[in-house]
């Protein structure tokens, strides 16, 4: 399923659906911290019904899920609802899937303790999906909004994948990242208050295959080039990361979060 979007690299189209394979092998890569991060706040925990927005491969309720809530997990892209559907059964979870926007969210009121949203919430249209968000969520429930990007002004590798990228699409907005807090949305506060944020750094192991592999999972990369593109990119970046890294690395990230209570 193509997407424009004039907020996200300058209206150049991608599809999520481009990119499924690669996620479902690549993207798997948040540290124990970043879960136990959340579940230290008492969310997404045993006696909790938590639903993942923009779940992709279904990485946060497949590796979360062992903490004892009830996941379900909605996407856009069918083809990454089928990953998300083929990679809990391998790993024995049971997780409910649905392949819908945030903004058709149609689940009956009250029926989320929980609400996460992963490396997606900047997508949403949030004029109309914090009613209906706060229509779903429980009394007192929570929106819980996380993120992680690489440090490509700190790390050298991060910064040098990043160049590569620009070069064949140089409109990607996902360049440039620096440590800050969770944007909210105007919109957000009519129905929730912010109560909670934290951003912190991480160390991501990676090898030459699986950071590729990352970028290549990458909007700027995989969900946009052409055939042509991804291939001259693809020589290019294994190139340099033969030439200039190990075999086994770290890359410098940060991660934030922000929990807002449903008023």
């Amino acid at each position: 399923m193509m997407i424009t979007d004039s907020r996200i690299d300058n209206g150049t189209a991608f599809d999520w659906g481009k990119t499924s394979a690669d996620y479902a092998r690549y993207r798997d890569i948040y540290p124990e911290e970043f879960y136990r991060r959340i579940t230290d706040r008492n969310l997404c925990v045993t006696g909790q019904s938590v639903l993942d927005l923009g779940t992709g491969t279904g990485v946060l309720p497949r590796n979360m899920v062992r903490f004892g809530a009830k996941w379900t997990g909605t996407d856009i892209s069918p083809e990454q609802i089928e990953q998300a559907k083929i990679l809990s059964e391998e790993a024995g979870v049971r997780i409910e899937y649905r392949t819908v926007s945030a903004e058709d969210l149609d689940f009956p009121e009250n029926s989320f303790d929980v609400i996460t949203a992963c490396q997606c919430f900047w997508y949403f249209d949030h004029d109309k999906v914090m009613p209906v968000l706060a229509r779903i969520l429980k009394d007192g429930g929570r929106l819980v909004i996380l993120y992680m990007a690489w440090l490509p002004y700190e790390d050298p590798i991060a910064g040098k994948s990043e160049e590569i990228v620009l070069k064949y699409s140089p409109g990607w907005t996902g360049a440039g990242e620096t440590r800050h807090p969770i944007w909210i949305p105007e919109a957000a506060y009519d129905d929730f208050t912010l109560e909670d944020h934290e951003e912190y750094d991480l160390m991501v192991p990676f090898t030459r295959d699986t950071w590729h592999g990352r970028m290549r999972a990458c909007r700027g990369v995989g969900a946009s080039l052409s055939a042509e593109q991804l291939a001259a990119w693809e020589k290019e970046h294994r190139q340099m990361l033969e030439e200039t890294v190990p075999e086994h690395f770290e890359v410098l990230h940060y991660a934030a979060l922000a929990v807002l209570k449903k008023k």
